[in-house]
């Protein structure tokens, strides 16, 4: 048998065993239920609750187990359309209400021996409506929770559909980001062996290794540090300084208690990498790339900025965005609303890219 057949089956065989269980306990509840309003019934009618009490006792240990024979038959063909349910809860309540009302009449002639009961074929009437209202009321409950917990069931398997989708779109978009992190770095290396600079490029794949050593080996689900994250950032601009050393700055603003916010991995690097390739890799002047955190209200606020040349600083993106929508997509897909990336000009000669998220610790 397959592994999909076989988890089927342990699912089905989970799903009886929790339906016996709310049986049970909607039984003892519907019947516990029925016997007190019966014994206040009777009290109000000038029968004395205790005396009577054994005999209401009797008739409703008959008719639990009566009602789950009902459903047993009922789960058995629960996949029937809700008119056939229907139609079966009322088959079904014809089939065993004389039975039921056959034991009330017993207990009645016990309760009155050894005098002979006067009833009549009214008397019998009125008590198979009584139990008939008694067996349908529980063959429509019964039904009821069983497309509630088949409701449940669905939502359940939903949530785990929507749950594996996430895991997979983040994963891809994480893998989205390393080729064309590569992609740049490749280039560089390329242009440093162009330039005559074979040390500098040995120097920068051994660097590129470790690196990637160190984020390949991340979840692309799980959360770093802020600390960390900064870290790797800095690993990464150790390989872009192979080749832009003279004209790369970077700096860190965090307050030292926003060291141990957690961030999705690896969240900042595409924006790190937007800045060197547009920003310090179209200019011949030194360019300073910055990063800034700060608590804002419930939410933590990253910002990277980065120079822009004058001749390029224009409203316009100065990129593709692939890196920026990666960003955006992922914080949408693990927070919703409360999970942006924003970028533009701020009007002083620099391009911003903004990450927000819920503020969180370990």
């Amino acid at each position: 048998m397959s592994a999909d057949g076989q988890s089927a089956l342990t699912e089905d065989a989970d799903a009886r065993i929790e339906l016996r269980r709310m049986t049970r306990q909607l039984g003892v509840v519907y019947w516990a239920s029925v016997f007190l309003i019966a014994s206040l019934l009777w009290h109000f009618v000038g029968v004395d609750a205790w005396v009577s009490a054994p005999g209401k006792l009797v008739w409703i240990t008959a008719s639990i187990v009566i009602t789950f024979a009902i459903s047993a038959l009922l789960l058995r063909w629960r996949n029937l359309s809700f008119l056939h349910k229907a139609i079966l809860c009322f088959v079904l309540t014809l089939l065993c209400s004389p039975f039921s009302a056959s034991i009330d009449f017993l207990i009645a002639s016990w309760y009155l021996w050894p005098q002979k009961p006067a009833f009549t074929p009214r008397d019998f009437v009125y008590s198979l409506i009584e139990n008939s209202s008694f067996l349908f009321g529980w063959a429509c409950l019964y039904v009821a929770m069983l497309y509630s917990h088949e409701v449940r069931q669905q939502e359940q398997r939903l949530a785990a559909i929507r749950e594996e989708a996430l895991k997979a779109q983040m994963r891809a978009l994480r893998y989205q980001i390393n080729p064309h992190f590569l992609f740049n770095t490749f280039n560089s290396i390329a242009a440093l062996i162009e330039e005559g600079m074979p040390n500098e490029a040995k120097r920068m794949v051994v660097v590129l290794s470790e690196f990637l050593r160190t984020t390949l080996t991340l979840d692309p689900l799980s959360d770093v540090r802020l600390d960390r994250e900064l870290a790797l950032q800095q690993d990464y601009l150790a390989i872009e300084r192979e080749r832009f050393s003279d004209r790369l700055n970077f700096a860190v603003d965090v307050p030292i208690e926003l060291n141990g916010a957690l961030v999705p991995s690896l969240i900042l690097q595409p924006l790190v990498e937007n800045a060197i390739k547009h920003g310090v890799g179209q200019a011949s002047a030194p360019m300073l790339i910055r990063i800034e955190a700060a608590a804002v209200n419930e939410d933590l606020r990253l910002v990277v900025t980065n120079d822009v040349a004058p001749d390029r600083a224009t409203t316009e993106p100065p990129s593709t965005g692939i890196g920026l929508a990666n960003v955006s997509e992922r914080l949408a897909a693990r927070f919703g609303a409360r999970g942006r990336c924003t970028a533009g000009y701020d009007g002083q000669g620099k391009w911003e890219a903004v990450v927000e998220l819920p503020l969180r610790y370990e």
